[in-house]
């Protein structure tokens, strides 16, 4: 099942996408307002179980065609970002990983205010250096503390694809301390283009790590075409380790980190033909198999920045 959250000029509500187009949630489940699948998750009675349930022909749905897709959870109550795939945590095999990073799913927290959906402008940052990174995202269904890794896999409702758009050189200008990424991160990130629910993609599921073709495209060329089943740390792992000493919420959000491959630093290295970092006006989509497509649109600079002694010399 597709969960999505959409605007079809009313508002944001959760709907259920099926090949017609998409069916409000709180109309096929009667029941009051849903404005994000957050809603949906903390309807009573397991909402999501109850929306597999209903049948969407009771519903008119509306055109894909005629909706802005949002992000599916609109605020999440946190994002928690891996590094969890050893091509680009390795920057292609030429820097040596740290021995906790084999141990441990490491993890930081990113912003949530200015989360996009599909098809959304991504404002253009100060920076000389734009990179996208396609990530898979687990959505927690329930709420929970010190889960162990055999009930962990329960507690994800469903997947999507995340966008983390990156200032590489403000990143690295920061990061020199030892904090961050802050500033190289804060302008944007990317949701969507809904949620797919775990059940869907089980035949996907191997050892806990979703086996699926990850491909980007940038003004319609292929930059990179790449797989998530090398993914490091296994999704229950994950969930596991983000919930012990600590509290997971419905909504939360877990990224697993780039895909191998799946970065413009990566597709440079590479020699990959065309690639460069990106300007306004470029489109970005992100692929993944049995998921669908994030695409988003590099705006302009605002005007009136008057900032760029904050980016380091090139």
């Amino acid at each position: 099942m597709r969960i999505a959250t959409y605007d079809d000029g009313a508002g944001p509500r959760a709907g259920v996408v099926t090949g017609e187009g998409v069916h409000d949630a709180a109309e096929l489940l009667r029941s009051g307002p849903m404005r994000d699948v957050a809603d949906l998750l903390a309807a009573p009675g397991d909402g999501v179980a109850r929306l597999r349930n209903a049948d969407p022909g009771a519903v008119r749905p509306v055109p894909l065609a005629e909706v802005r897709l949002l992000p599916p959870v609109l605020r999440p109550p946190t994002i928690r970002d891996h590094i969890a795939f050893e091509e680009h945590a390795s920057r292609t095999g030429t820097r040596e990983l740290p021995e906790v990073w084999h141990r441990r799913p490491l993890y930081y927290y990113s912003g949530t205010a200015r989360l996009l959906g599909h098809d959304a402008q991504v404002p253009m940052p100060l920076t000389e250096r734009l990179d996208y990174e396609l990530e898979l995202a687990a959505v927690v269904r329930r709420e929970g503390s010190d889960l162990d890794e055999d009930e962990a896999l329960d507690a994800i409702v469903g997947f999507t694809i995340f966008n983390d758009w990156s200032a590489r050189d403000v990143q690295q200008d920061e990061m020199a301390y030892g904090l961050g990424p802050s500033k190289g991160k804060d302008f944007a990130s990317s949701l969507g283009p809904w949620l797919v629910t775990t059940d869907e993609l089980a035949p996907h599921l191997v050892d806990g790590r979703l086996d699926l073709t990850c491909s980007v495209r940038v003004n319609g060329e292929s930059w990179a075409t790449s797989t998530s089943r090398a993914m490091h740390h296994s999704w229950p792992a994950m969930v596991e380790h983000a919930s012990y000493d600590g509290r997971l919420l419905p909504g939360d959000v877990l990224a697993s980190g780039t895909v191998g491959g799946c970065s413009i630093g990566e597709a440079l290295r590479k020699q990959t033909a065309g690639a460069r970092y990106l300007r306004p006006g470029d489109v970005v989509e992100l692929d993944v198999e049995g998921i669908g497509v994030l695409a988003n649109t590099v705006g302009d600079r605002p005007a009136g920045r008057p900032l760029t002694s904050l980016v380091p010399p090139r």
